[in-house]
């Protein structure tokens, strides 16, 4: 009994400073939990791109059913994106995709990973034959509805992965939607 309150004791005992706070060197560190003056717990956070870490890379601003802007750049209607390079594509909707509007995609010079497709605001299906003609080739081929495309896009390009787009904007709002609006 004796050693229960011994060990009360000492559990309840505070450390006496020698200095008074003031003279501390150091300021105490604060815990782990957070408080409800952490900006965290009532508010979204936002990142500002202040450099990109490859100035040749390419990335996908914003969209709409016009156009994109890439790298600061606006481009209307469908285009294909290279690693250093935007072109214009001609196609007018998921139906127009053939094996041919795919080749500029095995052309170049370093040989491309993967290719991502954006179908506009659904995800479509590829013809079977135009798929199989992308693997033959040793191009991977990732179809996804435009948002998410530009998306994946921009999250393979920041990897160093050597990455093709092929994009239809989506029908719909005439406003350009930033790609950090539409992640919210």
């Amino acid at each position: 009994m004796a050693a229960a309150f011994g060990l009360r004791g000492l559990y309840r005992a505070r450390p006496v400073l020698r200095f008074p706070p003031s003279e501390l060197q150091w300021a105490p560190r604060r815990g782990h939990r957070l408080t409800p003056a952490d900006d965290e717990l009532y508010q979204r956070t936002r990142i500002s791109l202040l450099q990109r870490e490859s100035l040749h890379a390419m990335y996908i601003d914003s969209y709409n059913n016009r156009g994109f802007t890439v790298n600061g750049d606006r481009v209307i209607g469908p285009c294909a994106l290279l690693p250093h390079s935007v072109v214009q594509w001609n196609v007018g909707s998921h139906q127009d995709i053939t094996e041919e509007s795919f080749s500029l995609f095995w052309m170049l010079e370093p040989r491309i990973e993967i290719v991502v497709v954006g179908t506009g605001d659904r995800t479509e299906r590829l013809q079977p034959e135009i798929l199989q003609a992308m693997r033959q080739r040793g191009i991977a081929v990732e179809v996804q509805d435009t948002p998410n495309a530009c998306a994946t896009f921009n999250f393979l390009c920041h990897e160093g992965r050597v990455t093709g787009a092929a994009l239809i904007p989506p029908p719909g709002g005439a406003a350009f939607t930033s790609l950090a609006q539409a992640v919210e």
